[in-house]
């Protein structure tokens, strides 16, 4: 499908520009996890990043019997758009901005700095909320797992390998239920492996356009499924 290295990329050719394809973040975690089974019982660890990463990664981890950990990473929104980023801040400090957007868009140093500022008290907070007081799993030499519900951008993954990288694991896969072809193609040569079932391309691409059933998932939500963990 691509014309990066393709022995890196795995994908569902059923699924190839199609949408509705999974029926919700489960079931999509379940057909992630059939991808995965090279990794059942290994010394591999899940990292979701939250919010919709969660309940996809909790059914990997479970189906490949190794841990779930959460990869707290946050967009840092524009002031006046808050679904929109001009970069990203992860939960080990890694801070990555689009420089290229933050000029078209013409925002000022103080906007950036604000920004900033929100967003790591953000990712602060949420590592103490969803982590209660437990030591995150050491990943030093093994191999880390980064699951999301989808990437549009491709920008807060490559802020979240970035990180994992920095924290010393050995091997990254990525693993995604749906990404845009043109976005997918700048993390396979930033990653060891990237699973995604439904590729897409074309002018128009939702994460949410994958799934028949798609809500937004709570804090709440995440700190149930973890601590069922």
């Amino acid at each position: 499908m691509v014309d990066t290295p393709t022995d890196k990329l795995f994908d569902v050719p059923d699924f190839r520009n199609r949408i509705s394809v999974f029926k919700n973040r489960e079931h999509a975690g379940e057909i992630l996890g059939e991808m995965l089974s090279d990794y059942r019982d290994s010394n591999a660890a899940v990292f979701a990043i939250p919010a919709g990463g969660v309940p996809v990664g909790a059914v990997i981890s479970s189906k490949l019997n190794i841990p779930l950990e959460v990869a707290v990473v946050s967009k840092i929104t524009l002031p006046w758009n808050t679904e929109a980023g001009y970069g990203a801040i992860a939960f080990n400090g890694t801070l990555k901005l689009n420089r290229r957007m933050i000029e078209r868009l013409g925002l000022t140093e103080n906007d950036i700095k604000e920004g900033i500022q929100k967003t790591r008290k953000k990712v602060e907070n949420r590592v103490r909320e969803f982590q209660k007081g437990k030591s995150t799993l050491d990943i030093h030499g093994k191999t880390a797992i980064l699951v999301d519900d989808g990437i549009a951008s491709g920008f807060t993954m490559l802020v979240a390998l970035e990180a994992m990288k920095k924290s010393g694991a050995d091997k990254i896969i990525i693993a995604i239920p749906t990404a845009h072809l043109e976005n997918i193609k700048q993390l396979i040569p930033k990653a060891d492996a990237v699973y995604c079932p439904n590729i897409r391309s074309g002018w128009s691409f939702a994460v949410a356009d994958a799934y028949q059933f798609w809500s937004d998932v709570s804090e709440r939500e995440v700190i149930e499924i973890l601590n069922k963990v």
